[in-house]
């Protein structure tokens, strides 16, 4: 005789709920298809947009100062706001929010379109359109952290597919942009870019994952959420140490080798083999991406700081000055020992961090991963007429290794147990494997 099946205990009965009320089964729902085409899409938009920028302002008689204005005006007001954002997505809905900027975007863009359109450029314009886009995606970003857990019962798995998605998407945008501004113009980019913003807005709104339960709480000054999620941020050793690792590395190796890669490999391969190894990066972070999704380490932030090493690659083929095949072999590894860093990194957020300050602590993340990027940017210039492009580019590698190797030393960031995200939505906070 068969004995009929035990009771669940009542708790435990309703956290099941809970769970399938947040997500339902398997990776590819609804939701995160339409997520993953919202993800992709924008990210297509966004690859178009430097080279639409660049032909079209020097078009219109701007150089090099004027494009770095333009591009800069993006960057600097997204870093200096993202951490707002992540306070706003957390005390109101991050989907509503994702939505509003993506509104915003498509009106901004199409208003550059018609600038380039009509052939009234004025550089101030472009650079205020960037400071709004700039603010749109700060309030946009720290909301992508909290909706992967929630419509994704395979967190990593989703970060992989979204990450590949995207790298394919970064080897496509400059091609598809390329051929829109020869048939039509650096308008006609920037008015497919509107159009990404709107395919991405209106997946968003098609979602029907509903925003997390929150415990109802009387009026909170925004300063004190501002304050609660930087102590959430210190809390945690593991994140802070890989923060503050990663500013070195923006500063020395990532952010001096994206000029001086590009000018030293077009000096002297020409234009074409620089095309070339940047789609090999591409291709790279397609792989990584993909290996993301198949292996999963016990310890994903040991895993990801192993992988690392091979960014290396990246900054030392070109200043060892070797041939455009080891260029582009080594492009093809580092790329992919970042997408795979990446998506351990951002699965070891989502899954470790409680629901009710994930945006915030994602949007202190960011904010200090890209901060120093473009000091390093900045720096490439003077530091190569200094010491010499190759020179630094072989510092940046040896920078590399040292970070990858420092993420192996620290105990709280190589120790970091995988967790089941189910367990972690269930008991209202991340616990561990």
């Amino acid at each position: 005789m068969t004995s009929p099946p035990a009771r669940q205990p009542p708790h435990q009965a309703a956290a099941r709920t809970v769970w399938e009320e947040l997500e339902p089964a398997g990776l590819w729902s609804r939701d995160f298809g339409l997520f993953f085409t919202a993800r992709s899409v924008a990210k297509l938009g966004d690859m178009m947009l430097p080279v639409a920028l660049a032909a079209g302002i020097v078009q219109h008689g701007g150089g090099a100062g004027a494009v770095g204005a333009a591009m800069a005006s993006f960057t600097a007001s997204f870093a200096g706001l993202v951490i707002f954002g992540g306070v706003i997505a957390d005390r109101f809905q991050a989907r509503a929010l994702m939505i509003g900027a993506d509104a915003v975007r498509v009106l901004t863009q199409a208003l550059t379109a018609g600038l380039f359109f009509t052939g009234h450029v004025v550089l101030w314009q472009i650079c205020a359109f960037g400071v709004v886009n700039g603010v749109c995606a700060a309030m946009f970003q720290p909301g992508v952290a909290s909706t992967v857990p929630r419509i994704a019962r395979d967190v990593q798995g989703a970060n992989g597919a979204i990450r590949t998605a995207e790298s394919c998407m970064a080897i496509l945008g400059p091609a598809l942009a390329g051929l829109l501004v020869g048939v039509t113009s650096p308008g006609g980019v920037f008015a497919a870019h509107a159009g990404t913003y709107l395919v991405s807005g209106c997946c968003l709104l098609l979602m029907r994952a509903r925003e997390p339960r929150r415990a109802p709480r009387g009026p909170v000054p925004f300063r004190a959420d501002l304050a609660e999620g930087w102590r959430e941020f210190l809390a945690r050793p593991w994140m802070w140490g890989v923060i503050l690792v990663w500013m070195a590395l923006m500063a020395a190796a990532w952010g001096p080798s994206v000029p001086l890669t590009a000018t030293e490999v077009i000096r002297e391969h020409g234009d074409g083999a620089y095309g070339l190894v940047n789609s090999a990066l591409g291709v790279g972070m397609a792989i990584g991406g993909l290996l993301a999704m198949r292996i999963r380490p016990r310890y994903p932030l040991r895993a990801g700081a192993i992988a690392l090493f091979g960014f290396f690659l990246q900054p030392f083929t070109v200043g060892a000055g070797l041939g455009v095949a080891a260029i582009t072999a080594g492009f093809v590894v580092a790329g992919a020992s970042m997408a795979f860093w990446g998506v351990m990194w951002a699965t070891s957020i989502q899954t470790q961090v409680p629901g009710a300050v994930l945006n915030r602590i994602h949007a202190y993340e960011v904010a200090g991963s890209v901060v120093m990027m473009p000091v390093g940017q900045a720096l490439a210039g003077p530091a190569s007429g200094l010491f010499g492009a190759h020179e630094v580019l072989l510092a940046g590698g040896a920078v590399a290794l040292a970070a990858s190797a420092t993420l192996l030393a620290v105990g709280p960031i190589r120790n970091l147990t995988r967790v089941d995200p189910r367990v972690s939505v269930m008991r209202g906070g991340p616990v561990r494997s």
